[in-house]
């Protein structure tokens, strides 16, 4: 029989679990760099058609956009575009295989609490996101003389995005109960939204009630800040961009935690 001091105890992890944190970020973060290829390499290749197809047949016929060449105000729209439907892409993927695999109980048996998965999985997917926005940023740059307006609007921008998207995945992976659901958000939630954001074009352009539509559309502010941070370019002002990602970011997080606290869809 053991002594006293050989009984095993409990493991205190003090307020915050951070060993388990950082290994689903970890875990998140190996799926997509394990098959880089397909995560990251692909989504470069696709930009960089989308800016040679709308380049060539736009190009000529929209010589400037808010005071800049074409092809440098299209350029960080299809950086966003990249980045968001990765961080969709990644975090939805992986709750939704795990649900169908029956591994999602590997995820829901350690003492990680509600936010600690939430905070998990979320900067995994925003991890993806912003790494694929920066290598399609990289690789643009050799064909675009892509400059920084302001540093700071650039990243926050990037990772408020990033990090939206990367919840609203989550959200889609736990309400999916099999591919087609996720599909579904996909086609006609996610790609939807970030076509009618103001990604070619300036909202300028919309009849008044296409500009009230969009500004309505957070994806909107999301590519409006980071091309402002880029091109110093912006429909909208700046300020009210960042507060509208903090609170749509907010909500979203309230939401991803109250899924993961009730175990919705996620327990029998």
């Amino acid at each position: 029989m053991p002594l006293p001091s050989e009984m095993p105890v409990a493991r205190r992890f003090g307020a915050v679990n951070w060993i388990g944190v950082w290994t689903l970020y970890s875990k998140e973060v190996r799926r997509f760099v394990n098959v880089y290829t397909q995560t990251i390499i692909a989504p470069v290749a696709t930009t960089l058609m989308f800016l040679a197809v709308f380049t060539l047949a736009l190009g000529r016929a929209v010589q400037q956009i808010g005071g800049v060449p074409f092809v440098e105000f299209l350029a960080p729209g299809l950086i966003v575009m990249a980045m968001v439907q990765n961080s969709f892409a990644n975090t939805s993927s992986s709750i939704v295989i795990a649900k169908i695999q029956g591994s999602i109980v590997d995820v829901l048996m350690p003492p990680l609490n509600a936010n600690e998965l939430t905070f998990g999985y979320a900067l995994g997917g925003a991890t993806r996101g912003v790494l694929v926005g920066l290598c399609v940023g990289l690789s643009m740059w050799i064909f675009v003389p892509i400059r920084i307006h302001d540093p700071l609007a650039v990243v926050y921008f990037s990772v408020m995005g990033s990090l939206m998207l990367s919840l609203l995945g989550v959200i889609g992976g736990i309400w999916s109960e099999k591919f087609d659901h996720i599909a579904a958000v996909t086609n006609f939630v996610i790609t939807p939204l970030s076509f009618l954001s103001g990604t070619f074009y300036t909202i300028d352009r919309l009849p008044e009630f296409g500009r009230v539509m969009a500004q309505l559309n957070p994806f909107f502010y999301m590519i409006d800040g980071v091309r402002y941070g880029f091109i110093g370019h912006a429909d909208a002002s700046p300020a009210i961009g960042a507060l509208v990602l903090f609170v749509v970011n907010a909500a979203l997080w309230a939401l991803t935690h109250r899924m993961f606290a009730t175990g919705y869809r996620l327990k029998a």
